[in-house]
């Protein structure tokens, strides 16, 4: 793993891995080509160069056959932060400590971690508790927090309905940080704040974003002229080939209803209002 405090111009942002190596195998590809598109060294974690890549955290969960992202993430040399189900899993707790208020979601919940903890070896649960809990790195000559939930709690929710711009700049005095850059929601967002500041939340590569769109996504930044650009890219993957290994897994239904429709059945207890009535609104 790379040491915090790489200088870099792009930055490749990715959290939710949530056990779709399909997805996540997907997106490695993707953020790997625009990388070398980009004039700049290859996808990796040898410390240097002007483009990176960091994954921010909650590798497994939700999905099948957590092993093989976590063999994948590794062998991609892509430097993570700990998320909370990382936390969790490294340090064999009793669940995913997501953070969820009502009693179907966690219930849900509670199915999906006691079935991923029980295919998690040794190996991994080391390499979960040695992750990192925040990356501190420059983009631009900026100071860029690299954190899963926020830079104050691991598995803090911050959604874009329910942040004032006030808070969002306190967060970034407070933490000593230009932009910060967390997941952890799912739902993909970003903020530009007074004093050329920004948070970026990078969405999740794991499931779709409550959107009616069976692609997930991930965050690409990108320093220039003195400025920070956000753009926000889809990975499309094999959903179909995903949905029926997690039946085969006997995984909750609702998860794998999630993966085929795009929108969410589940987890949308702590979801703002405004988030949660996507579903509601006709597509253009």
């Amino acid at each position: 793993m790379s040491p915090s405090g790489t200088r870099c111009e792009r930055l490749a942002v990715f959290g939710g891995v949530y056990s779709n190596h399909l997805a996540l195998r997907s997106a490695l590809a993707d953020i790997s080509e625009r990388l070398e598109r980009s004039d700049t060294k290859r996808l990796d974690a040898s410390g240097g160069g002007a483009a990176r890549a960091w994954c921010l955290g909650d590798v497994n969960g939700f999905g099948p056959a957590p092993e093989k992202s976590l063999e994948l993430l590794r062998a991609s040399g892509v430097p993570t932060v700990q998320g909370n189900y990382d936390h969790s899993l490294g340090h064999a707790l009793a669940d995913c400590a997501c953070g969820y208020t009502d009693a179907r979601d966690e219930r849900l919940a509670q199915e999906s971690y006691d079935y991923t903890a029980a295919r998690v070896g040794e190996r991994s649960r080391a390499w979960l508790r040695s992750l990192p809990a925040e990356a501190r790195i420059e983009l631009g000559g900026r100071r860029v927090l690299l954190c899963h939930g926020s830079p104050r709690r691991q598995n803090e929710f911050l959604w874009d309905s329910a942040c004032s711009d006030a808070f969002l700049s306190w967060l970034c005095d407070a933490h000593g940080a230009d932009l910060i850059v967390c997941s952890h929601t799912g739902i993909h967002w970003a903020r530009a704040l007074p004093g050329g500041r920004h948070v970026v939340n990078c969405g999740a590569i794991g499931r779709p974003a409550h959107d009616g769109g069976t692609n997930t996504w991930f965050a690409l930044l990108t320093a220039s002229a003195g400025s920070i650009g956000v753009e926000f890219l889809p990975v499309a993957y094999d959903h179909e080939a995903l949905a029926r290994e997690m039946e085969r897994e006997l995984l909750p239904r609702e998860f794998v209803e999630t993966i085929r429709t795009g929108w969410w059945t589940s987890c949308l207890g702590n979801v703002p209002a405004r988030e949660r009535m996507r579903s509601l609104v006709p597509s253009a």
